[in-house]
C-alpha cells in the first residue's frame, strides 16, 4: 500500500508559477513511476507529466512542456511539479499517481494509487 498526499496548490494571477509535491509513504516509493494527473470540473482527468523510478525518464502533455517541470527525490520520498507560466486553463485538481507499470504512463489505468488533490486555480 502506498499513500500519497499532495501539497503545494493555490490562488495564483495568470504567469505566475507554484510548486506541487506530493510525499509518498509506505511500500518503496523507487519502486513506482510516478505521474500528475489533472482534472477540471466536469472532465476526465487527463495526464499532464510522469517520471520514471530512478528518475531519469520524464515525459509531458503538449500542453505543458517547457513550462512544467517534474523531478523527484527518492531519499525524501516526494516528486515535484514545478509549474511556471502558468495560464487560465491549467485551473483544475491535479492529482499524483504512482505506477508499478513500465509504460504508458498516460493512462489513468496505469496508476496503482492517488492522491487527494491539490486545487490549482489561475486567475486571468
Amino acid at each position: 500500500q502506498v499513500h500519497l498526499v499532495e501539497s503545494g496548490g493555490g490562488l495564483v494571477q495568470a504567469g505566475g508559477s507554484l510548486r506541487l509535491s506530493c510525499a509518498a509513504s509506505g511500500r518503496a516509493f523507487s519502486s513506482y513511476a510516478m505521474g500528475w494527473f489533472r482534472q477540471a470540473p466536469g472532465k476526465d482527468r487527463k495526464f499532464v507529466t510522469a517520471i520514471s523510478r530512478s528518475g531519469v525518464n520524464t515525459y509531458y502533455a503538449d500542453s505543458v512542456k517547457g513550462r512544467f517541470t517534474i523531478s523527484r527525490d527518492n531519499a525524501k520520498n516526494t516528486v515535484y511539479l514545478q509549474m511556471n507560466s502558468l495560464k487560465p486553463e491549467d485551473t483544475a485538481v491535479y492529482f499524483c499517481g504512482a505506477s508499478s507499470s513500465v509504460s504508458g504512463y498516460e493512462g489513468v489505468h496505469r496508476y496503482d494509487y492517488w492522491g487527494q488533490g491539490t486545487q490549482v486555480t489561475v486567475s486571468s
